[in-house]
């Protein structure tokens, strides 16, 4: 099923004209992978962090309670995104039997990931006030400025995409954990034939732009919201 939506989704970014101009592709990798990296390394952390601290030394013993990208990158994802704007990192494996309350730090867990994409963001938002407010001219006008602020925006964006995107309940995302906890469907019969096809429900909601409308009419009024925030 994996390789069904890589190619799916590779026929859709080439049919949609992403290498038509190699250049600015090349461009658009340089300036947005810094804070895919950033964002996929700290979400797993969050995850990792909070198991462990909540009693599971399931990530500890995997060296998963790291912001080192090594640990966190999962190379054929990492490609993806490159290459067709659609990957994964390496997700964090956790024992819920561990916890000391099941439940409630399953979803402390499932959260932490969003919750740090949040925090990245927001953090990011005020970096690039205050490079515009102290160093504007140099950030607008000159070759390096322009990349170090690009990077910056980006950074926010993709740290929103990536919360939003985990939100939603569908397997094998946050949001599908956190919905079937409190809804209480957790490891019965629905919830593991949801799981099953997880991957194909994901793939369809792509493919038929769901997603795409989600994140547009979220992730743009946010990231126009944090930036006005300290500006």
């Amino acid at each position: 099923m994996t390789i069904v939506i890589i190619l799916i989704m590779a026929y859709m970014s080439i049919s949609g004209g992403r290498f038509s101009s190699p250049g600015d592709w090349f461009l658009s990798v340089l300036l947005t992978l810094p804070g895919i990296i950033i964002g996929l390394s700290f979400h797993e952390f969050a995850h990792a962090f909070t198991a462990y601290k909540l009693g599971d030394p399931t990530p500890k013993f995997q060296r998963r309670v790291t912001v080192n990208p090594i640990a966190h990158m999962d190379p054929v994802g990492l490609l993806c995104i490159i290459f067709i704007g659609f990957g994964w990192g390496k997700p964090v494996v956790v024992n819920p039997r561990n916890f000391r309350a099941r439940k409630r730090d399953d979803i402390l867990v499932s959260l932490a990931g969003v919750t740090m994409n949040l925090l990245i963001a927001v953090i990011f938002s005020a970096l690039y006030a205050a490079l515009v407010k102290s160093a504007g001219l140099f950030m607008m006008t000159t070759d390096i400025g322009w990349i170090i602020i690009s990077i910056v925006r980006y950074t926010v964006r993709i740290n929103l995409v990536l919360m939003v995107f985990n939100l939603l309940p569908v397997p094998p995302l946050d949001g599908f954990n956190v919905i079937t906890e409190i809804l209480n469907i957790k490891y019965t019969d629905l919830y593991y034939k949801i799981y099953q096809n997880g991957m194909l429900i994901l793939m369809l909601l792509i493919i038929f732009r769901v997603v795409d409308f989600v994140l547009r009419y979220t992730v743009n009024p946010l990231y126009v919201f944090l930036i006005g925030l300290f500006l």
